[in-house]
């Protein structure tokens, strides 16, 4: 059976002024014991779900910064996953801070059968990246992805972002450029979202967040939807770009229904149709884990009208789109007995194709892709 597991570390150096994600700075004194309740958690839940559905396609290791953690820390960490998840997973990725890497780390990694790294670039102009709170240069970032070459990793890709403070066309260009000449199999592109409890969002506040005008976020997003398919860089869903056979298994997994488990602080998990959400308080996670306890909660269980917008939505993130034979599969209903009338309506709005196989964002539909999604909520 396809599955993935997904593996969160929640710490970071420094956190980003726009991250909202479940990831915490200054909390190196927890990490030793993060990590042996972590790998007791693989050892039992990992082991357990290997033996029911067989060893999973695809590993993903976020966060948070997991090359935050300390190499014999991570080391811990990969074995872990080796003794009791499998061997020579067919992709497992791990995302980096190229500010946290080096030599030797990346050969740990390689070692370890990471076979896919994911760097969070975002920009390699030194002062959008002050701007935002990140802990590394434009040059380590190159150094980074040319060191992780030498350890002998030949699937890596690169988080940019665009919308950032100050922000213009050319230096999204510029980055664009730079990712294209260190010949990265993989770019994954995203507009700048100033989320609630974030350092962005208290800047905003007060008046103190300059960010580029509607017109110009703009004119990048139509510049990376161009000029990546130009350089060889097919979308494959809304913020993603691989080059020919380079796209990310794992995430595809996430907009193709596939069940995964979560490890860690924070994970989610989604088994046998039910999602599932730990803990983010890594202390409460650790004396969890280590007093037995069950650190995830079952979340609301989906209505069977929520679970086809979800089925929907995700489906139309990616260029493939909602699959009429898989609605069907899924739902034991055709598709257009549900959404007939909203495909036909987008469909006259130029924002989706429809076809015989199901139905697709068109290039307008992924620019304008929450008006697209908004029809397929069901009242």
């Amino acid at each position: 059976m396809q599955w993935g597991v997904y593996i969160h570390i929640p710490f970071c150096r420094q956190k980003c002024f726009y991250c909202d994600f479940p990831s915490y700075a200054g909390k190196e004194k927890l990490m030793e014991g993060y990590t042996e309740a972590l790998c007791q958690q693989i050892e039992i839940q990992g082991l357990s779900f290997r033996q029911k559905w067989g060893k999973p396609a695809t590993v993903y290791m976020g966060g948070g910064t997991p090359t935050a953690l300390p190499p014999q820390y991570m080391e811990q960490v990969l074995q872990a996953v080796n003794d009791y998840i499998g061997q020579e997973i067919a992709e497992f990725t791990v995302e980096c801070n190229p500010g946290t890497v080096d030599a030797a780390y990346l050969q740990l990694l390689c070692a370890g059968g990471v076979s896919r790294l994911s760097f969070g670039v975002q920009s390699f102009q030194d002062e959008l990246l002050r701007r935002i709170g990140r802990i590394h240069s434009g040059a380590e970032a190159v150094q980074a992805v040319k060191t992780a070459r030498q350890a002998g990793f030949s699937n890596i890709s690169v988080d940019l972002m665009y919308g950032l403070p100050g922000q213009i066309l050319a230096d999204l260009q510029a980055s664009v450029r730079q990712a294209e000449e260190l010949a990265v199999e993989h770019i994954s592109i995203y507009g700048l979202q100033v989320e609630d409890g974030t350092a962005f969002a208290r800047m905003e506040e007060m008046g103190k967040l300059k960010l580029p005008t509607e017109e110009q976020a703009e004119a990048m997003y139509d510049y990376m939807t161009t000029a990546l398919p130009e350089l060889g860089y097919r979308r494959y869903e809304v913020s993603n770009f691989a080059k020919e056979g380079f796209e990310s298994r794992h995430n595809r997994s996430y907009w193709h229904d596939v069940p995964y488990l979560g490890l860690g602080a924070a994970a989610h998990s989604y088994l046998e149709g039910k999602r599932y959400a730990a803990t983010a308080d890594i202390a409460e996670y650790i004396a969890g884990i280590k007093a037995g306890r069950d650190v995830s909660e079952l979340e609301e269980e989906p209505t069977r009208a929520h679970a086809m917008e979800e089925f929907a939505f995700l489906a139309l993130r990616t260029a493939e789109g909602l699959s009429r034979q898989a609605f069907a599969d899924k739902f034991h209903v055709e598709l257009d007995s549900v959404y007939g009338e909203v495909m036909a309506k987008l469909s006259g709005q130029g924002l989706l194709l429809v076809d015989k196989a199901g139905c697709r964002l068109s290039e307008q539909g992924f620019k304008y892709g929450n008006v697209a999604f908004a029809e397929f909520i069901l009242d």
